[in-house]
């Protein structure tokens, strides 16, 4: 049984907005799955991301459909809220839309957490507007910065650009445990700091109910928010400095050319819950599924080398003979 999230309501709504195109991408031969799943029980517990959750809540989902004795709650709070219960080993699975930062290797570390991490999907980080704003359709890197800095920010439309509504903006955006909010301050703002006069929530519907109930508003979360809600909202086209405006999609997310707004989200496995088959199946589950589910709820597949060389690894640390990314400090800074 899945808990967390709102269920299979949620995913229905991702479902309904699937990709009818598909990913071009060749089917993965799946790892056998010699247990027996209806035999597991077992809890297993993960928190973190509420950008990597919809992926998560699918593959629970489908898991159990062959393993119902097995009880998986998906939590959200945010990606760095996330790390702390898993640095504190209160949780098997950590979701994450960054790599983990050296504050939270070290919480690990001392608190004697090891850990693997498997990059699960690609997602590109959307910006969006209400419906009813018909004037900004495109926006370059220089002015998100301009509308997100702290030190003398744009604060209306005609800050932007003199032919827009001189109307005052009103900022929706994750919340600082978000690790969308990692990602776009880095990426958007360098060293400058953000802003601190927006609505903030580690949960992106609530992001989506602010930017859809105001004309004047805008925000940001990850690709899939958007595309279960294109409804009620408008993604903003990004122009990196080239002079074109790319509007993130899966194919342009795939391809490289929705940047700098792209990004790997990870899932993180706790190595001594490692040691229980339920954990073991529902992982080497996960790694089968992903690459199907993430275009069923969203997001955008990672390259088929990645699967293939997070399934020998997951395989290689099953059997003991692997060494647990926390040692290895594997992660690069994204």
């Amino acid at each position: 049984m899945v808990h967390g999230w709102s269920g299979a309501n949620l995913r229905r709504g991702f479902l309904a907005v699937a990709l009818a195109s598909g990913i071009g991408m060749n089917a993965l031969p799946a790892l056998a799955q010699e247990t027996d799943l209806s035999a597991l029980s077992g809890e297993i517990v993960s928190d973190g991301s509420s950008t990597v959750g919809p992926l998560t809540q699918a593959v629970a989902e489908e898991f159990n459909g062959q393993a119902p004795n097995v009880q998986i709650s998906v939590d959200i709070s945010g990606t760095g809220g996330g790390f702390k219960r898993f640095c504190a080993g209160e949780t098997d699975l950590s979701n994450a839309s960054r790599p983990i930062q050296d504050e939270e290797r070290a919480l690990c570390a001392d608190n004697g957490v090891e850990w693997y991490e498997f990059e699960v999907a690609y997602d590109g980080l959307t910006v969006v507007t209400n419906k009813e704003n018909t004037w900004l359709t495109c926006m370059t890197t220089d002015q998100l910065k301009q509308l997100w800095q702290k030190e003398n920010p744009a604060n209306t439309w005609a800050d932007l650009n003199p032919d827009y509504p001189a109307d005052t903006i009103s900022l929706y955006g994750p919340g600082t445990d978000s690790g969308t909010f990692d990602f776009f301050v880095e990426t958007i703002l360098g060293e400058d700091e953000i802003r601190e006069d927006f609505t903030p929530s580690e949960d992106d519907n609530v992001l989506v109910e602010g930017v859809a109930g105001d004309v004047n508003a805008l925000g940001y979360f990850g690709l899939a928010y958007y595309e279960a809600n294109t409804d009620t909202l408008n993604a903003v086209a990004i122009d990196n400095g080239g002079g074109n405006c790319v509007a993130p999609s899966s194919e342009t997310v795939q391809d490289g050319t929705y940047a700098p707004l792209s990004r790997p989200l990870y899932v993180y496995l706790n190595a001594q819950s490692l040691e229980r088959p339920e954990v073991q199946e529902f992982v080497r589950f996960y790694l089968n599924q992903a690459p199907e589910l993430a275009a069923e709820v969203g997001y955008v597949a990672s390259p088929e080398e990645t699967y293939t060389k997070d399934k020998a690894r997951f395989e290689a640390d099953v059997a003991g003979e692997g060494t647990p990314d926390s040692a290895a400090a594997a992660t690069p800074a994204a």
